[in-house]
Order: C-alpha cells, then sequence, then structure tokens
C-alpha cells in the first residue's frame, strides 16, 4: 500500500490554518483521497488534557517556558504514536495543525530556550516523523493578533498562548521566516493577507505540482 501524505500547516495565531486545512480536505476527499486533520496540542484523549492545561487551565498560569516545552512534546509524542504514524502507514493524507516546527518557534527562539534543544527533544519525542511539506501562512504580526483576539472574545476565552505582548509574536513571525529560509524545499512561505481563496488555490497548486494524482 502506498503510505499517506503528511502536510502540516504553520504560522502565528489568527493567521488561518484551520480554514486552510478544511478547504484544503474538502478538495481531497472530493478526489476520493482519505483525510485525517489534527491539531496541537491535542489530537488524542492525553494530547486534549494536554492542551486544556497549556491554553486554559488557571493551573497554567506561570507555567515555565521548559515545562511548556515538554508538555508540547508529550502531546506529539502521542499524537505521532496513536494517530499519525498508524494514518500514514493505511495511505491516509494527514492534514496537522501545527507540528515541531511551531515548538522550534514558539519555546526555541520566541521563549529563547533554543533552537538545537528544543531540536533535540522533539527528536526524540517524535523519532523520524517528519511533514512531506509544510505551509507557512505568513501575515502581519499585529494582524494575526487581532485576528486571534476576535475569535477568543467571541469564545469567552481566556487563551493563555494568545495573551502574550506583541513583541512576542513578531518574534515568532520572524522565527518562522527564518526556518523557511533554511529549509525551502519542505517549508512553502504563503501570503495570508490575501482572501481565503486565492490562498487555497496556491496551496492546491503546490500540492498538485509534489503529489501526483489530484490533478484534474
Amino acid at each position: 500500500m502506498r503510505p499517506g501524505v503528511f502536510v502540516s500547516f504553520e504560522g502565528s495565531e489568527g493567521c488561518g490554518k484551520s480554514t486552510q486545512i478544511q478547504a484544503i480536505r474538502s478538495l481531497l476527499e472530493a478526489r476520493g483521497i482519505r483525510c485525517l486533520a489534527t491539531r496541537e496540542p491535542g489530537g488524542t484523549a492525553l494530547g486534549e488534557v494536554i492542551r486544556h492545561l497549556l491554553k486554559y487551565a488557571p493551573e497554567g498560569q506561570g507555567m515555565c517556558p521548559q515545562a511548556e516545552l515538554l508538555l508540547f512534546a508529550a502531546s506529539r509524542a502521542q499524537l505521532v504514536r496513536e494517530t499519525i504514524e498508524p494514518a500514514l502507514a493505511a495511505g491516509t493524507w494527514v492534514l496537522a495543525d501545527r507540528f515541531l516546527d511551531s515548538s522550534l518557534v514558539y519555546q526555541g527562539i520566541a521563549r529563547g530556550l533554543g533552537v538545537e534543544p528544543v531540536g533535540r527533544i522533539n527528536d526524540f519525542a517524535l523519532g523520524k516523523c517528519r511533514p512531506d511539506v509544510t505551509f507557512l501562512l505568513d501575515m502581519d504580526a499585529t494582524a494575526a493578533w487581532a485576528r486571534a483576539h476576535a475569535v477568543t472574545e467571541q469564545l469567552g476565552q481566556t487563551d493563555r498562548m494568545e495573551s502574550e505582548p506583541s513583541a512576542f509574536y513578531e518574534a515568532v513571525r520572524q522565527g518562522y521566516l527564518t526556518l523557511a529560509a533554511e529549509d525551502p524545499d519542505r517549508v512553502v512561505v504563503v501570503p495570508a493577507a490575501r482572501p481565503v481563496e486565492v490562498i487555497r488555490e496556491e496551496i492546491w497548486q503546490t500540492l498538485t505540482a509534489r503529489f501526483d494524482g489530484l490533478s484534474g
């Protein structure tokens, strides 16, 4: 059986990852391709508990960067072994809302822990599981922050990860762009301030150029 394809979507909060994952999933399924969408942190029973602690639980306030890094890695390790690797082995496409690059940027760069130590911890957590292609939805940090907070206000929840100052999100954006420049064969930078349909078409055209059986 032909293995599935692992596609990750990265970017700051509010950049539109979820919207594009839903759109690409619909296009793939219309062509008879099985798809699985995942999110981080989360995606498994254990991961969802960790997600609540990282994002919403009062116990997570004041969490040190090292603890944050290890919790993200724990959630990701479970997701890889319980969900992602079995799906890929069964020929399913996996569309991931965040993966390793998020920790390299958020904890390694924006939190100041360093890309190399964060990478080593995630190498242990993930083994050899890596995306085949990553789409970085890039947009102005202030605009992305405003989008994210508008959603948070609608939901009536306080998100610890979205409560950082604007300088933090600018560091996140620049960190992503640095990683993309270092790995251009895998990471595709997609300007995210454009209409949803334009972004979707650009992502789709990239996928059809890289993977057989999508055109037409």
